[in-house]
C-alpha cells in the first residue's frame, strides 16, 4: 500500500491515520490519554500501537494519509513504520526500545538490541537539532513538517547500519554511558518504594537524562538527590500517557509538598513546581524550567543547594506520597478527570 505523509495543518477533516496525536477522522494510533486508539492494539508507546496494528492488520490501515501533530522520537518512528512496514516489522523490538528510550528515558543495556536503539535515539537527537531541539519550536505543528520531510527518507539507513553514523551519535552516547556507569557505581544509592511508584536515586553529580532514568522501568516518580543537598523530584512521562503494560497511580499535585518544604527551607531559595498536567513536571528549588529544559539532561541545568538534609528531604517526600496514596489503587486508563477527582478529594481532606 502506498501511504503518504500529510502535514498536520493540512489534514483538516480528511480521513487519515493519526500517530501519537489526538485524532480527527480516521484511525488513531497513540498512547495519549483520551486518544481513540483501538483497545486491541494499545501499547505503552505510540510505536507499540503502530506495530501492534500492523501485525494485526486492523481496519483503518487501508487509509493512505498519515499525519502527526508534532515531531518527537516516538511519533516519528511510529509514522515511519507505516511507510516501511516490512522493514519495521523486521526490526520490531529495536524500534519499540527506541520509542521507550525517547519518551520515558528507560534503557536496559542487557536487553538485545538496546545499544542499537540508543544509538538511533542519539542519531535522531543530533540530526534533529539542525532544525530545533525538543520543545524549542515556536509552532511545532508547522515547523515539524520539515523534520518529517528530512527524516522519513533517511531513517532506514541508520536503522540497519548504525555504526556508519558513529560521528553523529557518538558524543551523546559516550556522555550517557559515563552517567550510566556512575549511576550503577558504588557511589550511588538507589531506594525503591514500589507501593508508591517512587524511586530515589542518590548520586554525586547530575547526569544525562537517560542515565538517570535508565533503570527506572516500573516507576513513575523519581527523586534525584545529588551531592551538596541538590534535589529534584519529577513525574515521568509514563503518567502523562496511558500505559498498557501495568497499572499506575495518579499524579498528585506538588503544591502541598512544596509548601511543607518551604516551611523548613533556609537556603534563601524557594521550592517551585510545575502543574501535574504538564508532560514532565518537576519540583525543585528556585526558578521553574521551560519544557525544553525539563526534557533536557539534569547535567545541563543549574540545581541549587537546599538547607534540608538528604534524609529529611527523602522522609518528607515519602511521607507525602504515602499519605496521598492511602486508599488509592493503581489502575489502567486514568483520565485527567479521574486524576483531578483524586486531587480534589485530597484537597478537601487537607482542608
Amino acid at each position: 500500500m502506498q501511504r503518504h505523509y500529510v502535514p498536520y495543518p493540512e489534514v483538516g477533516q480528511r480521513a487519515a491515520i493519526h500517530v501519537d496525536s489526538y485524532a480527527g477522522n480516521g484511525l488513531t494510533l497513540s498512547h495519549w490519554k483520551g486518544a481513540t486508539t483501538p483497545e486491541s492494539v494499545l501499547g505503552d508507546t505510540s510505536v507499540d500501537s503502530v506495530l501492534n496494528a500492523l501485525r494485526a492488520g486492523i481496519p483503518g490501515l487501508e487509509l493512505t494519509a498519515v499525519t502527526a501533530s508534532h515531531w518527537d522520537i516516538d511519533g516519528f518512528v511510529g509514522l515511519w513504520c507505516l511507510f516501511n512496514e516490512e522493514l519495521a516489522l523486521r526490526h520490531d523490538d529495536v524500534l519499540r526500545q527506541v520509542a521507550a528510550i525517547g519518551d520515558f528515558g528507560e534503557f536496559d543495556p542487557n536487553r538485545e538490541g538496546a545499544t542499537q536503539a540508543l544509538k538511533l535515539v542519539y542519531w535522531l537527537n543530533t540530526e534533529g537539532r539542525r532544525f530545533y531541539g525538543p520543545f524549542r519550536a515556536e509552532s511545532e505543528r508547522v515547523q515539524s513538517v520539515d523534520k518529517f520531510a528530512f527524516f522519513l527518507p533517511r531513517f532506514w539507513e541508520p536503522l540497519q547500519y548504525s555504526d556508519r553514523f558513529r560521528n553523529v551519535w557518538l558524543a551523546e552516547y559516550e556522555e550517557m554511558m559515563a552517567g550510566y556507569r556512575a549511576i550503577h557505581s558504588a557511589a550511588t544509592r538507589v531506594t525503591r518504594e514500589p507501593d508508591l511508584g517512587l524511586i530515589v536515586i542518590e548520586t554525586p553529580e547530575p547526569v544525562h537524562y537517560n542515565a538517570l532514568l535508565g533503570d527506572t522501568a516500573g516507576y513513575d516518580i523519581v527523586l534525584a538527590m545529588y551531592g551538596g543537598n541538590r534535589y529534584e523530584l519529577e513525574y515521568k512521562y509514563t503518567t502523562w500517557v496511558d500505559l498498557a503494560s501495568r497499572p499506575v497511580l495518579p499524579r498528585i499535585e506538588m503544591g502541598p509538598l512544596a509548601a511543607r518544604l518551604n516551611a523548613s527551607e533556609r537556603s534563601g531559595y524557594t521550592w517551585v513546581h510545575d502543574p501535574i498536567a504538564d508532560t514532565g513536571p518537576i519540583l525543585r528549588l528556585d526558578a521553574q524550567l521551560s519544557r525544553a529544559q525539563r526534557f533536557d539532561s539534569p547535567s545541563n541545568r543549574p540545581i541549587h543547594a537546599s538547607s534540608l538534609a538528604p534524609e529529611t528531604l527523602k522522609a518528607e517526600v515519602i511521607a507525602y506520597y504515602r499519605s496521598a496514596f492511602a486508599g488509592v489503587a493503581p489502575r489502567l486508563g486514568w483520565t485527567w478527570g479521574a486524576v483531578r477527582d483524586v486531587n480534589q478529594a485530597l484537597s478537601g481532606t487537607a482542608s
